[in-house]
């Protein structure tokens, strides 16, 4: 994709640094390695050309459809490989979303790393190259092979979330136009765009005003807009910050985050401080965000309840105070239920409030429905069974299946509205008999629902965000619910075979030139793991300083899956002398999920890079 048409193979790219990126759309550490991506594409134009390989986790994602529409939502202005069966994944040795891999301009794999924050490094490294191959003569600089794709003219451009307001008019969050636009009751009239439709983070006028792919929307009560001076709160997700938007005047303002995302475990996650401890409960402008995608108000707390997608956790904002805390989640990706401090997420995406004061939750990466009590910020998982697991099936709760649903909405009757995205279909979970069912199929990427008020004895109709179709559509609920059967997948990867003895996990880090690890206060390397099921360790499992384990499995259990986390910090500085007091200091992480099978002769180690050379 974006060739223009041309096939393209690895020696057509002789005399280019080549950035091999592989990625799957539903991964937000993905998304945020394509924005890393895109000063670094800018920078090198002449010398460096990147690829992305996508190679899919769930189902829907493995249609070219899918992906074509992937590459123009998120604007991805290099090449793409559509690897759907994961057959380049696979001749990299890919473990882990997202990995890159660099070649250099004679065809050699030069280094390797997994996750997000290498983009210092990864420039570091391509000067390096740049240098030494433009000195051999081997380097070719001029144009790449990316040729742009022709314009989409459309009135929304994959719009994202809805919000009915309180004088009955629509806000849509048009994502792809960078805005947010306001439609007439009826959702068929542009009243207004708030923003300028350019990329960018720029508070101001509603023409002026700046967003990046804004998401969710709420609407604060009467009470507070007096007191705090804008009416809306808008998830701006890229951006990694909250903004207030006065309907009167449409001017826009930043009231949460600084601009830029949160890194897990970082030193220099808040502002005018050099360390970060604890669970974050201070002031809103002064502590960097990752992703948020959704947005809730709670009655019952006063506050703004954040679906912080980027870490997976769940925050809650206080326009009032203008102070922000992480209210629920530990920053680990998975699916387990808890109290605020020890529960986990998986890129959760949709929110809405119940009629019992909780909040529904769509959680997108473990196609999941939960609710959450946003007094305690304890969850409960109600459909879904884990990372791996999605499908499309009705039934009861235990046996039904969604694939990564990004909206919800109550339904007048006390039920759920379910946008199931990836299979393109809205559902319905009824908490009474604990099932569900389907209500409409055949939509192009459901992003989120909003419920009308039914008229006389009408059932209540539906607008839909039908995000892959530019658009929003109505969809009539029907009295009898249809009943779907597709089957219970799993994501299909090749397993890694490991011994039944103990498993030596082993992480590499190389530190890229000009930095030193960060050892001012201590270890500054952390790894954690776990496994699906629990019960495949025995031993070893759970989190400690270092990049080295020894795990004992259970020899009665055949196959799993191994979560593998890991962080690495390190500062601008030469190694072995001490970092200057401003120097940029960068965190470096993955998450990895790995199936493993376990057989007789297997290898006893499991190593990864989470950046090589």
């Amino acid at each position: 994709m974006n060739t223009g048409g041309k096939d393209l193979t690895l020696a057509d790219l002789r005399g280019k640094v080549v950035l091999l990126d592989f990625w799957t759309f539903c991964c937000i550490n993905c998304l945020h390695v394509l924005d890393e991506l895109r000063p670094i594409e800018e920078k090198y134009a002449d010398e460096l050309v990147i690829i992305g390989v996508h190679s899919p986790k769930f189902e829907f994602e493995r249609t070219v459809e899918a992906v074509d529409k992937a590459v123009e939502r998120y604007q991805v202005e290099h090449i793409v490989l559509d690897d759907p069966d994961l057959v380049t994944w696979q001749a990299y040795t890919a473990r882990a979303w997202p990995t890159l891999v660099v070649i250099d301009p004679e065809g050699y794999v030069v280094a390797s790393m997994s996750g997000e924050g290498h983009s210092a490094g990864l420039g570091a490294l391509i000067e390096e190259l740049i240098d030494e191959h433009s000195a051999k003569g081997t380097l070719h600089s001029g144009d790449g092979p990316y040729v742009p794709p022709e314009p989409v003219e459309t009135e929304l451009f994959f719009p994202g979330k809805l919000l009915r307001l309180s004088n009955d008019n629509i806000l849509v969050a048009d994502s792809g136009h960078h805005s947010i636009v306001e439609y007439d009751a009826a959702g068929s009239t542009v009243l207004r765009r708030i923003g300028s439709g350019e990329r960018g983070f720029e508070d101001g006028s509603l023409s002026t005003a700046r967003f990046a792919e804004p998401g969710g929307l709420v609407e604060l009560p009467l009470d507070v807009v007096e007191q705090v001076g804008y009416h809306v709160v808008a998830a701006d997700t890229v951006n990694h910050a909250l903004r207030g938007i006065n309907l009167e005047t449409g001017d826009v303002t930043t009231v949460a985050g600084t601009g830029e995302q949160h890194m897990v475990g970082a030193i220099d996650n808040i502002v005018g401080e050099h360390r970060q401890t604890g669970r974050y409960d201070g002031p809103a402008r002064a502590v960097k965000l990752s992703s948020p995608w959704d947005l809730e108000y709670s009655a019952q707390t006063g506050e703004v309840i954040v679906a912080m997608a980027g870490n997976h956790t769940i925050w809650a904002f206080n326009p009032v105070a203008g102070t922000i805390r992480l209210l629920s989640g530990t920053m680990n990706e998975g699916l387990v239920d808890g109290d605020g401090e020890t529960a986990w997420y998986a890129q959760t995406s949709g929110l809405d409030s119940a009629s019992d004061g909780g909040i529904w939750i769509a959680d997108a990466e473990t196609s999941a429905v939960r609710k959450l009590d946003p007094r305690t910020g304890t969850v409960e998982t109600l459909v879904g069974e884990g990372l791996y697991d999605f499908g499309f099936r009705d039934g009861s709760a235990e046996e039904a299946r969604f694939q990564h649903p990004l909206g919800v909405a109550e339904l007048p009757d006390g039920s759920v509205a379910v946008a199931d995205t990836y299979n393109g279909a809205i559902r319905r979970f009824d908490p009474g008999t604990s099932s569900v069912s389907t209500l409409a199929r055949g939509l192009n990427e459901p992003s989120d629902i909003l419920v009308v008020a039914p008229v006389g004895g009408d059932a209540p109709h539906l607008l839909i965000a039908e995000s892959g179709a530019h658009q929003l559509t109505r969809v009539s609920v029907p009295k009898e619910a249809q009943q779907v059967d597709e089957g219970a997948l799993t994501s299909s990867r090749p397993p890694t075979e490991i011994g039944s003895g103990p498993i030596e996990v082993s992480v590499a880090f190389t530190v890229p030139p000009g930095q030193k690890l960060d050892d001012r206060w201590g270890d500054p390397t952390y790894l954690q793991v776990s496994s699906t099921p629990p019960e495949l360790i025995t031993s070893g499992d759970g989190g400690a300083e270092g990049m080295n384990r020894t795990i004992e499995l259970d020899p009665s259990i055949d196959e799993g899956v191994l979560h593998v986390t890991v962080r690495a910090a390190a500062c601008d500085g030469e190694p072995g002398g001490e970092i200057p007091l401003h120097a940029a200091c960068h965190l470096y992480q993955q998450d990895w999920g790995i199936p493993v099978s376990i057989v007789d002769g297997g290898e006893n180690a499991l190593n990864l890079d989470l950046r090589g050379v």
